[in-house]
């Protein structure tokens, strides 16, 4: 099953310093059919203003990942750590027992777009975490680099959810095939360019939601970046 669902149709939000797009029911936007898709339970695609950001605020129990587009986000965090996000890099913040944290935009000139995606643990309870890591546009080029994984793909950011996350950066007319396990469920979202998915048309801003496809192909119509996620159902 592969339901693709298209740019306009996500809830749009413009707040002046926050422009965002949101994937499923978050903050004002409720639709009790529209709440996950396995154990992700919230994508937004964020271009936040010079200088703006949100202000300290706590999460628990929760895995997000940060993954900047274009920009530059600035984390700062109540246990100590800070950063600066650039573009390709990846954010793992496992909020545990209890974090609070602050996002901004770390240029005062220029805006910041990042995609952030919250995976519901499978433990509760566990003791915050985060860490970053920069994947370079050649390490993605041509090819599904993953990213983040519960720790059985080397060189991934960890994170406490049997779940895969891909970016890759394809040339018009390149194709790649995704081999996922049974009774899985995945997650495609074209950041740029023009792709099919086993035949179906995305285009920029595009997200496909699959069940039960074991056997992924994805080629490039135009020149395109994506991020992929292979989920337990």
């Amino acid at each position: 099953m592969i339901q693709v669902i298209k740019s306009d149709e996500r809830y749009h939000a413009e707040r002046g310093w926050l422009d965002t797009r949101w994937h499923f029911s978050f903050d004002e936007y409720y639709d009790p059919d529209n709440t996950n898709w396995g154990p992700l339970r919230v994508f937004n695609d964020d271009v936040i203003q010079a200088g703006q950001g949100f202000g300290f605020h706590p999460h628990r129990d929760m895995e997000i990942i940060t993954y900047v587009i274009d920009g530059e986000l600035e984390h700062r965090d109540n246990t100590g750590n800070k950063g600066v996000v650039h573009p390709g890099e990846v954010q793992v913040m496992s909020a545990g027992t209890g974090i609070v944290h602050s996002e901004y935009n770390h240029s005062k000139e220029r805006p910041v777009h990042l995609l952030q995606l919250w995976i519901t643990p499978r433990t509760n309870g566990r003791k915050p975490r985060w860490e970053q890591r920069q994947f370079t546009p050649a390490m993605r080029r041509g090819k599904l680099l993953p990213v983040a994984s519960s720790g059985t793909l080397p060189e991934t950011l960890t994170i406490d959810q049997d779940a895969e996350i891909y970016v890759s950066s394809l040339r018009a007319g390149q194709e790649l095939t995704h081999t996922s396990r049974e009774n899985r469920k995945a997650y495609l979202f074209v950041i740029s360019g023009r792709v099919t998915l086993n035949g179906k048309s995305l285009d920029a801003g595009d997200q496909a939601r699959l069940a039960k496809e074991i056997s992924l192909t994805l080629k490039a119509e135009a020149d395109s970046e994506l991020i992929l996620l292979d989920l337990p159902a």
